[in-house]
């Protein structure tokens, strides 16, 4: 039987956090997910559940994380821009660009959008 962590849903949110700020994703993850389990509409706890699931490379489940999350906010900027950069690193690069290029579009100065965009575009058109 899998213990539950000690706390509340939101000490499980933070100490996610922390773990992934600490460089410790795939920690983050478990704690994450119950937070995930437990507050299943939350768009915070998604998102860094995400971001822990791309930091652990457990990329499907990133992706799934982050799709669900546009599914709901089709404006969320970064979550178009993690789905993208998950798709990328799926070999999905087609609709990679899709979601680097909507996220861009919705936040034209940051650098880390167009970069990836870039990135994702090259690699397309080399495979052509």
């Amino acid at each position: 039987m899998i213990q539950e962590p000690e706390g509340s849903v939101y000490e499980w949110y933070t100490r996610g956090l922390d773990l992934l700020t600490a460089g410790s994703a795939a920690a983050a993850v478990q704690l994450l997910r119950r937070a995930a389990e437990a507050e299943p509409t939350s768009l915070s706890v998604r998102e860094a559940l995400a971001r822990a699931q791309f930091g652990a490379r457990l990329f499907v489940e990133a992706a799934d994380s982050f799709r669900w999350i546009v599914q709901r906010n089709p404006t969320e900027d970064y979550a178009l821009f993690g789905l993208g950069l998950t798709l990328s690193r799926l070999g999905d690069f087609e609709a990679a660009v899709e979601h680097l290029a909507l996220a861009v579009a919705m936040r034209p100065e940051n650098k880390d959008y167009r970069n990836a965009l870039r990135q994702a575009r090259a690699t397309l058109d080399s495979r052509r």
